[in-house]
């Protein structure tokens, strides 16, 4: 049984990199969400189709908060708005518990909890980014260090 959710921070080639090097994670759409509310406009993001029997949404939200700046508010927010956005079926408030445990840790966290609404994918040229040029100076910059760090903190998760 696969189950998604939207994950927005930083660069969305940098988050669907990171995504797409998880167990039970089985596809990683990269592109643009929108919210509603005063989040109506497109954001880099990706959605992330997943089991939940290999790896929970606890801990993709905890890794999602641990490789984007969870915790800093940014002039670019609008373009990298750091929110994960939710399909329903209670989602959303056990999200919000998910993020409420983990503040706990004292961190504080600006991400959002918003209901995805519409979704654009990314330019074919664009997608698997990381998986195509693991070698580029971008790569080796920003999205190699974060799969270091988690290599640290959560190998047991890595493909």
């Amino acid at each position: 049984m696969t189950q998604k959710v939207g994950l927005g921070g930083g660069c969305h080639w940098c988050t669907e990199g990171i995504f797409q090097s998880l167990k039970g994670v089985s596809r990683v759409d990269q592109g643009w969400i929108k919210s509603s509310g005063n989040h109506t406009s497109y954001s880099e993001a990706v959605i992330v189709h997943f089991n939940p029997e290999v790896i929970s949404l606890e801990v993709l939200i905890e890794i999602h908060l641990l490789t984007h700046s969870s915790q800093s508010q940014h002039s670019l927010r609008t373009k990298y708005r750091s929110a994960v956005y939710t399909f329903g079926n209670g989602q959303a408030s056990r999200i919000k518990l998910i993020i409420e445990q983990l503040q706990k840790k004292n961190r504080s966290f600006v991400t959002k909890v918003i209901p995805f609404v519409d979704f654009k994918l990314n330019k074919e040229e664009f997608l698997n980014y990381y998986q195509k040029r693991k070698d580029s100076p971008f790569c080796e910059k920003y999205i190699s260090p974060k799969l270091q760090q988690l290599l640290k903190t959560h190998s047991q998760y890595l493909k």
